[in-house]
């Protein structure tokens, strides 16, 4: 399993949202201007954020997006599972795969299935507000 960009980047549009929320939209260049990303690249990403009803969008003046729910009610989980094709470890476990001949010997299997529960149950577990609390790296330093 390897995180792709686009959801590595979908999760920095939500924490970006969450950081700058208020009754206003934020708009696009704004969000990417902050996080150094392609205006561009965060438009297909977005894109995809609208139609699952993650972020609401408006259009004109004054458009832009904003988060439709509190960040604590976000998942890691649930922006990854919108980008990605699989979380799963291996190939036998994606969604939609077609059954392995050697599932029922495979003396593996049971640990792969175990590894795609704690991954699963993880990234579940993390919430947008969780990952805004984590602050910028370098903050915790005592002398």
């Amino acid at each position: 399993m390897l995180i792709s960009t686009k959801g590595r980047y979908a999760l920095r549009i939500m924490i970006d949202l969450a950081e700058h929320q208020t009754d206003e939209f934020i708009s696009l260049r704004e969000i990417a201007q902050r996080q150094e990303i392609s205006e561009k690249y965060l438009e297909s990403i977005i894109r995809m954020l609208v139609k699952a009803r993650v972020v609401d969008s408006l259009r004109g003046k004054g458009g832009g997006y904003r988060l439709n729910k509190s960040p604590d009610q976000y998942t890691v989980g649930s922006i990854l599972q919108l980008t990605e094709e699989s979380l799963a470890p291996v190939a036998c476990l994606e969604k939609n795969a077609a059954p392995c001949p050697r599932s029922g010997w495979c003396r593996t299997f049971s640990l792969w299935q175990g590894l795609d529960k704690v991954i699963h149950d993880y990234l579940q577990s993390v919430t947008i507000a969780d990952l805004m609390e984590q602050g910028v790296a370098g903050d915790d330093y005592v002398i």
